[in-house]
């Protein structure tokens, strides 16, 4: 039976580090990365993310078509949903100041049938996921518009993400509560 689970928490929470843990000891594990190398910033993230995992686990690199990572492997790690929401609603949205409710609905949606054909690929297998995502919805209401509605859209992913798991956890300050 697969088990399909999801960790949240704050930014430095322990979150990733909690989710890796989770596959301690196997080699059969393969990272889902979703973050686009945009500047040097993001390239160091990403480096301090690699050197963090265990050297034999492979790595998948996209935002769509996650399914495709699914091969003779049976444990998955996607980190993180949050930078695929961001990576979704830029694609979607780029051009809009402003951004209208129906293609907020767009973003949430196509994240969203993102999440459940990957579950689904991971469950025909019978192996096992575990999706990190960022809880942002406990700090300051957003300054911008932009923001706001990024912010608004992951809060609804990771409700309807949650739903489709098995677990769920809240990570602070390095620890994990099983919620769900």
């Amino acid at each position: 039976m697969s088990r399909i689970i999801l960790v949240t928490g704050g930014a430095r929470s322990g979150k990733s580090s909690f989710g890796e843990s989770i596959y301690d000891g196997l080699k059969d594990v393969v990272y889902i990365a979703t973050a686009k190398i945009y500047d040097k910033e993001m390239e160091e993230r990403v480096q301090q993310h690699k050197q963090s995992r265990p050297s034999q686990w492979n790595t998948f690199e996209g935002t769509y078509d996650l399914y495709n990572a699914i091969g003779e492997f049976k444990n998955y790690i996607l980190d993180c949903l949050a930078v695929m929401t961001s990576n979704i609603m830029f694609d979607i949205t780029a051009e809009y100041e402003r951004i209208p409710v129906e293609k907020q609905k767009e973003v949430e949606d196509r994240v969203v049938q993102e999440i459940e054909k990957l579950i689904s690929k991971i469950t025909s297998i019978e192996g096992n996921l575990v999706m990190v995502t960022n809880e942002v919805g406990w700090s300051i209401v957003p300054e911008n518009h932009v923001a706001r509605v990024y912010r608004d859209i992951l809060g609804r992913v990771n409700q309807r993400a949650a739903k489709l798991c098995s677990e769920v956890y809240l990570v602070t300050c390095g620890i994990p509560m099983r919620i769900k």
